[in-house]
């Protein structure tokens, strides 16, 4: 009996490796940033094309019901050929629809995918500057190059591979690992895993009102909150999300990718960058969630940015050498009073950073009891780089009161200082696989455990003084502050067990001699190289 061939399911990743050797040996592809980007139009089009299609065939379905003729003329012409959606589905002229796509020969896909693009900016306010004028006709890539890339997108269909992931990030993420040759983080271009926008959003709650990203990149951090707010609470539409980002690429991908989820935004008339010119100056937030480039340098630009700018004038002026604590003020200027909460990453180095007027600004963060909880989080969670980093949290109201569906105690004066490096490895099960380096994600196990501990702390009837577990977690008042010299370090406060105090070096030592001696015993012909490799590791052997 002859075997019946098993169809190897898709994997998304198995058709971006395919499109990305497709883009390498290709003539004109371009740059990295270029073949990437043309990926993630690709693919835009692709996903609009078919929730317009669904939105169509759910219109019928819909006309039908109410017991109307879907094939009448006068039916069609009022309904069908000039539909209006009110989920967020986009209108297409018939140019820019992917069955029209598919269907072009191969030596006309460059001028019609160009053609798309621009009917798409024309039809719609909110995709104005998605696209860059010409991306197609400009690479020009051969008839058969293009063809395969199509064929190969066209197999990445929304329902299968876009609802349970940001999957113009996922796009994004994977061409940043696998074209990351000139990808580096000082240029911004790295993109927050899932997993710790997950962290992030679970101990803030975003779920409603306004957020803000000042660094924003592709808008992966608002189309995985947007997931999770669905998740909880069912309706994005009750939040709206501001941005900036200073990359015109990256500015127009993630404008792509919010007009594709349908998420309200505001990401400013053009990319810019957020120090030199705030687009969203004078606007407070109920959130903030961001992870800004590590450890940024030259960000400071002495002819816009002066010392009694809004944002430091109460502070000081952030050393010119590293923009981490300019990202701290930032995005506490735009908190709104008695109310605002951020939650972002940061390098370590800040934590007790002794630079120039780091640690003036850090003594009045903390005086004026703008930091609420600090989190170090594990090595290996991002693909750009392997450093363990911090995730922080600003509370403009640590007084108390009703926050979402909680009752908060007053926690002024007081920090939750939390160590989550011990949280990668075979006992989490969370490392990674098929990864050319080593890299974690943090389980959904993990993420409750930890959101647990902050709003468990948060709450009334905890004894913030008393909270803590060794090598976990510790609740710390501003006098244990000031007594360490106002550090944000958490091994300052969290107790680390010494395992070594109550070890019995003589009775080790004595078991040790003794496992030696046996070994030399049992393998008394190879005695000699026994002792060469105990003496190379500093034992004596007699």
């Amino acid at each position: 009996m002859a075997k019946t061939k098993t169809e190897k399911p898709l994997n998304i990743d198995d058709i971006l490796f395919k499109c990305r050797d497709i883009l390498r040996n290709a003539k004109n592809s371009g740059s990295f940033f270029e073949k990437r980007d043309m990926m993630l139009t690709l693919i835009f089009l692709r996903f609009i094309g078919e929730k317009f299609d669904d939105g169509i065939e759910n219109l019928k379905k819909d006309l039908i019901a109410r017991g109307m003729d879907i094939n009448d003329p006068n039916v069609k012409a009022a309904f069908i050929d000039d539909p209006t959606f009110t989920d967020g589905t986009f209108y297409l002229p018939e140019e820019s629809r992917w069955s029209t796509i598919i269907n072009t020969s191969a030596s006309g896909l460059n001028v019609a995918l160009d053609t798309a693009l621009r009917s798409l900016s024309n039809s719609s306010e909110q995709l104005k500057g998605c696209f860059v004028e010409g991306t197609f006709t400009a690479r020009n890539l051969a008839p058969n190059d293009i063809k395969q890339i199509i064929d190969e997108v066209t197999k990445i269909t929304h329902k299968q591979f876009g609802t349970q992931r940001d999957l113009i990030g996922y796009v994004y993420e994977y061409f940043l690992k696998e074209f990351a040759v000139n990808a580096t983080k000082e240029d911004g271009e790295f993109y927050t895993p899932h997993d710790v926008v997950e962290l992030i959003a679970s101990f803030i709650q975003p779920f409603d009102g306004t957020l803000y990203d000042p660094c924003c990149g592709s808008g992966g951090m608002f189309v995985q909150s947007a997931a999770l707010i669905e998740a909880k609470k069912g309706d994005i539409s009750r939040i709206n999300v501001y941005g900036q980002e200073k990359e015109p690429a990256t500015y127009r991908l993630a404008k792509m990718n919010l007009a594709l989820r349908g998420i309200s935004h505001n990401l400013g008339e053009e990319a810019e960058n957020t120090f030199r010119l705030d687009l969203h100056k004078g606007i407070s937030f109920d959130y903030i969630m961001a992870n800004p480039p590590f450890n940024l340098k030259n960000w400071f630009d002495a002819d816009t940015m002066k010392t009694n700018d809004s944002r430091w004038a109460s502070y000081a002026l952030p050393p010119e050498s590293n923009a981490n604590y300019a990202w701290v003020l930032h995005m506490l200027s735009h908190l709104k009073p008695k109310k605002g909460v951020a939650g972002f990453l940061l390098a370590n180095g800040a934590l007790g950073d002794a630079d120039g007027t780091a640690p003036v600004i850090r003594q009045k963060l903390i005086e004026n009891d703008k930091v609420e909880a600090i989190i170090i989080l594990p090595r290996e969670l991002f693909i750009t780089t392997d450093i363990s980093v911090s995730f922080w949290i600003l509370n403009e109201n640590k007084e108390g009161g009703k926050y979402q569906d909680r009752i908060l105690r007053n926690r002024k004066n007081e920090i939750l200082f939390m160590d989550l490096r011990s949280w990668t490895g075979d006992e989490w099960n969370n490392g990674v696989k098929n990864m050319q380096k080593k890299k974690y994600a943090l389980t959904s196990e993990q993420i409750s455990k930890a959101a647990e501990i902050y709003h468990k702390w948060q709450e009334v009837g905890t004894d913030g003084l008393n909270y803590a577990q060794p090598e976990l977690y510790k609740s710390v008042g501003l006098e244990t502050l000031k007594a360490n010299n106002y550090s944000l370090v958490p091994s300052r406060y969290i107790e680390f067990v010494d395992r070594d105090s109550n070890i019995d070096y003589d009775a080790t030592l004595k078991e040790t001699s003794k496992t030696v001696s046996e070994l030399l015993k049992a393998h008394e012909n190879n005695t000699s190289k026994i002792k060469a490799a105990f003496e190379g590791l500093g034992y004596e052997c007699k």
